[in-house]
């Protein structure tokens, strides 16, 4: 997989993130991909992972029942 050109990138970070300024972001204009990124220095490269990998892991911290989830608190 290469690296699409990110530097129009249009990092959103989630609704859920407080304002410390130590988020993950994501930039969801790529198709097939979803770059993640730190908000706290977006000039190192970020990590990119397939859509369906990554819906994988929302869907998995955002169940209460698995080991993932509990860690949200």
């Amino acid at each position: 997989m290469t690296c699409p050109d990110l530097t129009t990138a249009k990092w959103r970070k989630s609704t859920y993130s407080g304002n410390g300024g130590g988020c993950v972001v994501i930039a969801e204009q790529y198709p097939g991909i979803m770059p993640i990124g730190d908000s706290k220095d977006l000039s190192r490269a970020p990590i990119i992972v397939t859509r369906g990998a990554f819906s994988s892991f929302v869907a998995a911290v955002s169940d209460s029942d698995s080991p993932l989830g509990k860690i949200r608190g």
